[in-house]
């Protein structure tokens, strides 16, 4: 066995690791949702992440600096994080989590297009076409999660539109900032941020973000939401440093086969045909976008002549 796989093969386990502990944050976001409003599950997601994060960051002694740049930065990407987070929560509370998982798939459709407009990425008319056909398998599960549950359904796409933006900010600090390190400060900064969101919601009195004290099991809940948030982005986060993005990426679609396993064995929910007809497309076109990506990064420039 070489080298590189010895490598790849530990990158590949821990990102089937992210797929099998992110929808754990989201049914912990759903039973919590029953007695807690979205605001506060949106920010004990980052409180918890927060206190989980320092003794990592203070074992590693990756450095805890940043210039006011970086910090502008962290910010920004713990807003979109925030409206993302609160979008998905707000989506599951009453949507099952494989239905508002599979319209957050595409995301990554959002990010080929921003990428384009933002930082003049090179999108050819295939990967356009293929991301236009995501968004029709999109439709497809928004269409009887329309009818049975109402606008709700359309909370799903902010979830994927904020978190495009998420990672195209993520993108610019990438080289800057140790990735662990970033997780910590933007737990920090997403606590900062929704403390007095929070505080405001309780003296306009808004359902979804005046706190109530938690009763009994809703405390694990919301440890729950911090504790996988955190367990999850730790296996992606190494699984990168691992393998290559191009290895991992189709492996993300097994987080639906997670979200569909674990929906059905605690609320009881399992997708209807039409639902599964919107996985399979988002999927197949997601996987296609990939496949382009890989064939697009293989093709070198053409050497310029020597003078």
């Amino acid at each position: 066995m070489t080298a590189s796989s010895d490598r790849i093969l530990p990158g590949v386990a821990l990102m089937i690791a992210f797929c099998v502990l992110a929808p754990l944050l989201d049914v912990c976001a759903k039973l919590a949702s029953a007695t807690i409003p979205v605001g506060q599950i949106t920010g004990a997601r980052f409180l918890v992440q927060a206190v989980l994060m320092l003794p990592v960051v203070a074992l590693m002694r990756t450095g805890w600096r940043m210039s006011r740049r970086m910090a502008g930065f962290v910010l920004l990407r713990a807003v979109f994080l925030i409206l993302s987070t609160y979008s998905f929560v707000a989506a599951v509370t009453v949507m099952p989590i494989a239905d508002a998982l599979a319209i957050a798939f595409v995301e990554p459709f959002i990010l080929l297009m921003l990428g384009h407009v933002l930082f003049g990425d090179e999108v050819g008319p295939r990967r356009i076409a293929a991301s236009i056909v995501g968004f029709g398998g999109a439709l497809l599960v928004i269409q009887p999660s329309l009818a049975a549950f109402g606008p709700v359904a359309f909370w799903p796409l902010g979830t994927a539109v904020f978190f495009a933006f998420y990672m195209l900010v993520t993108r610019q600090m990438s080289r800057a900032m140790h990735p662990v390190t970033m997780q910590l400060h933007t737990a920090l900064a997403g606590v900062l941020v929704m403390v007095p969101v929070l505080a405001l919601g309780e003296l306009a009195a808004i359902p979804s973000l005046d706190p109530v004290r938690p009763e009994g099991h809703a405390w694990a809940f919301l440890v729950g939401v911090g504790f996988w948030a955190s367990a999850s982005h730790i296996c992606m986060t190494y699984a990168l440093k691992f393998a290559p993005s191009a290895t991992l990426a189709p492996l993300h679609y097994l987080e639906i086969v997670a979200a569909v396993t674990l929906g059905y064995l605690v609320f009881g929910d399992f997708p209807n045909p039409l639902t599964w007809a919107g996985i399979g497309v988002i999927s197949a076109s997601g996987l296609y976008i990939i496949h382009r990506e890989r064939i697009a990064a293989r093709v070198l420039p053409t050497p310029a002549p020597a003078p």
